[in-house]
């Protein structure tokens, strides 16, 4: 998948400026995809050249002023194209799993401190999502949003983020366990 799929699904939400998309991106797409400032922006040119996206210049006052983006009806259709395409199967390409894989001739407790620190950084992530969906629901039922809500993409990738960051702390919590008590049996 191209990084411009992913703007284009995000500008759904609406007309936005490059930092608002960065925001945006952080906070609707970076469950299932990344991308730094620098990406996006360099994408949001492109992708007007080609007609995907205009853009619009936004006065503001005591700020510099913005250039605001939109999808333009190429963008659309680009994004329905995207979309009936066969979605190419994921693969795990995770640093530290292959730390993991060689802890037992590697440093161990670099690779415990690398698990550890992946645990945090999913508990974050998912109290995050949990934010956004506690905010998206509302205080309704998930049936009940899905019957009064427009577009239900936005929840159905949050439920994909926090499945992945639930697995992700479940793993690290077994994987620091095992290494663990390995670690004390050889001590």
């Amino acid at each position: 998948m191209a990084l411009r799929n992913a703007l284009l699904a995000t500008l759904l939400e609406g007309e936005a400026s490059g930092y608002d998309l960065s925001k945006s991106f952080d906070a609707s797409v970076a469950n299932f995809w990344m991308a730094t400032p620098q990406q996006l922006y360099k994408e949001l040119e492109a992708m007007q050249a080609e007609g995907l996206v205009a853009a619009r210049i936004v006065e503001q006052d005591r700020r510099p002023n913005k250039r605001v983006y939109r999808l333009t009806e190429a963008g659309l259709t680009a994004l329905r194209e995207f979309t009936a395409q066969p979605a190419k199967v994921t693969a795990i390409r995770d640093e530290l799993l292959v730390k993991v894989q060689a802890v037992d001739v590697g440093d161990r407790e670099a690779v415990l401190a690398a698990i550890a620190q992946r645990l945090e950084v999913s508990r974050a992530k998912l109290a995050r999502y949990d934010r956004m969906r506690a905010r998206l629901l509302a205080g309704r039922t998930e049936e009940e949003y899905f019957e009064e809500v427009e577009r239900v993409g936005p929840y159905l990738t949050l439920m994909r983020g926090r499945a992945f960051e639930k697995e992700n702390i479940r793993w690290a919590q077994r994987a620091l366990e095992v290494l663990e008590k390995r670690s004390a049996r050889e001590g």
